[in-house]
């Protein structure tokens, strides 16, 4: 998966990474270079004291020094810039794939698992790349190169690096082998720190609301305790390994040195070449530290990488049309046709043979006990989940082949759970509608029964509104959403009890003022609270997933037991009357 990830998202780089290699190949050889001067610097100048060899040779290798930092400067350039473009593309894939997904898919993922897939494992995957660029590209060069240059220097002390290479790399194969399921495991670990932290924060008034501070304290401690015994377990295996090799470069070094000096001391082998084979030692065993810190990345990097590669192979249960269709003239008649639906696994349909139709002008109501698939049956509408059987039809066209573009402009949904993002009171209600006035964000305002405390806030339209729309109250958000929406001026409105948290008279107000201002679309309501639908044009009552009743209230009060048992938990008989 490593492999196919950087395959995939560095081939728009291929120019800059040849840069790279080339700049580090002439680098490498310049470094390779430096001991063969300094060898024969030594031997044929400061041994014979020729001060012009000395010069001369000292001004080569002065140019080649200058030569070799200029192509590591360069090189660490485009590497850095092409690693952080790549996390960059990766990350934007990861998001596009995510906005892809319907529920079902964020769901079966989790989206602290998603957040940390596009943040801490992105990353892990980027540095690999940075230092692959900027280490890893030299290392093999490096290696090989020293490994010929030594020979040319003396061919029986290279007999040394046939038991050096191999013991460091037996070293680094055991350890790197036992940290590869520790990574894995990390990473999991980082998920649930995530998912707790974020339930805490989310969650921060029901917590101070039942006192159960300590209790998340320790569920925040015991999520912390598991990822600091793997960290730990990580950071041992990291510091049993450096030590073992410098102790091999270590011993490598005085061993070059006591055989090296019999060798000069038998005449067969100079100084200067001794020097140099030194070096070239040095090189070698610095190019398998560097490939030795490349392999400790390369575990985590392929865990990280599995990780955002399920993520992106994850195909959404919600697919584009491939021949969408454009409907010219858009009415916004709203048919359920046999529907059925299912999650994955599920033993039953959460709903089955559902027949409704909504159509313009009128308002269209859905009641039922919790459970009963009220929401879940209005989230079909604009395709947040496809039926598992039957059809969605909006002006006698299947939803599923629909342009979503299209569909997305005929459909204004005001969730269960109004959510507002971070920004202002403006930039939320001009979500759907870009480049809406501030007339027309007051006129949904207004409407909404919002301007008021709007007007209030500090600048008004400008006001701030924080992640959530935690600022404001929930009967607040409630109504900016409902706001939203009728900026988006769509042909249908699908209000999924967006109105539990408004008072009575605010209610009846907003109704009463969203009648008039939708007089000509399309109006499906899902609602608890029967004064907020007993004026419907039709009223849908679901049981279990099925239709039970269909009809207005009088009517479903005279003839269906389940709604009249609704009503009167609410109401008194003369109040349903």
């Amino acid at each position: 998966m490593l492999i196919r990830l950087l395959r995939t998202h560095l081939r728009p780089y291929q120019a800059a990474i040849a840069i790279v290699v080339v700049l580090q190949l002439v680098q490498t050889i310049a470094t390779l270079y430096l001991p063969t001067l300094n060898a024969d610097l030594i031997d044929n100048g400061v041994i014979k004291s020729d001060a012009g060899y000395i010069l001369r040779i000292g001004a080569v290798m002065i140019a080649i020094t200058l030569v070799q930092v200029i192509c590591a400067i360069v090189a660490v350039y485009f590497g850095a810039r092409t690693a952080m473009a790549f996390g960059r593309d990766v990350r934007a894939a990861l998001f596009n794939q995510v906005q892809s997904f319907s529920a079902r898919e964020v769901g079966q993922l989790g989206v602290p698992s998603l957040i940390t897939r596009n943040t801490n494992d992105v990353q892990q995957v980027q540095m690999l790349a940075m230092m692959t660029f900027t280490l890893m590209v030299s290392a093999p060069i490096m290696g090989v190169g020293g490994i010929v240059m030594a020979l040319r220097q003396n061919v029986p002390l290279s007999s040394l690096l046939v038991v050096i290479v191999p013991l460091l790399g037996v070293i680094v194969f055991l350890i790197i082998s036992r940290m590869r399921p520790l990574f894995r495991l990390m990473q999991a670990r980082i998920d649930r720190i995530n998912q707790v932290l974020r339930e805490q924060i989310t969650g921060v008034r029901v917590i101070r609301a039942f006192v159960r501070d300590e209790r998340e304290r320790e569920r925040f401690s015991v999520a912390n305790s598991e990822l600091y015994d793997v960290q730990l377990g990580v950071g041992r295996l990291m510091a049993l390994m450096f030590p073992l090799v410098l102790l091999v470069v270590n011993v490598s070094s005085v061993a070059v040195l006591w055989f090296g000096g019999h060798l000069i001391d038998s005449g067969s082998m100079q100084i200067g070449s001794l020097t140099a084979f030194l070096s070239y030692l040095v090189q070698i065993l610095m190019a398998v530290m560097m490939a030795t810190f490349m392999f400790v990345m390369v575990p985590r990097a392929e865990v990280s990488s599995d990780r955002i590669q399920e993520v992106l192979d994850t195909d959404s249960s919600v697919v584009p049309p491939a021949d969408p269709v454009d409907v010219t003239t858009v009415h916004g008649h709203l048919r359920l046709r046999d529907v059925e639906f299912r999650y994955p696994g599920a033993e039953a349909p959460v709903l089955h043979g559902v027949d409704l139709v909504a159509r313009p002008g009128e308002i269209t109501a859905i009641i039922g006990s919790t459970g009963s698939g009220k929401t879940t049956l209005l989230n079909l509408v604009p395709r947040l989940f496809d039926v598992t059987g039957g059809s969605v039809l909006v002006d006698g066209v299947d939803v599923r082949r629909l342009n979503p573009a299209l569909l997305a402009t005929m459909i204004g949904l005001v969730p269960q759970k109004a959510y507002l993002f971070a920004g202002t009171v403006a930039s939320n209600l001009r979500y759907g509608k870009g480049d809406a006035t501030d007339e027309e964000l007051w006129h949904a305002l207004e409407i909404a029964q919002a301007r008021d405390f709007v007007e209030e806030m500090p600048g008004g339209l400008e006001a701030k509104i924080a992640q959530g729309g935690t600022n404001v109250s929930g009967g607040q958000r409630q109504r900016l959403a409902i706001a939203r929406a009728l900026v988006h001026r769509p042909e249908v409105y699908l209000f999924d009890d967006s109105f539990s948290a408004l008072d009575y008279s605010t209610d009846a107000a907003l109704r009463e003022a969203l009648a008039r201002e939708t007089a000509e679309a399309t109006v499906v309501i899902v609602a608890q609270r029967v004064s907020t639908i007993r004026n419907a044009d039709r009223i849908v009552v679901l049981e279990a997933g099925r239709v039970v009743g269909v009809g207005t209230h009088r009517e479903l009060m005279e003839a269906n037991e389940t709604y009249r048992e609704i009503v009167l938990s609410q109401l008194t008989e003369r109040e349903a009357a």
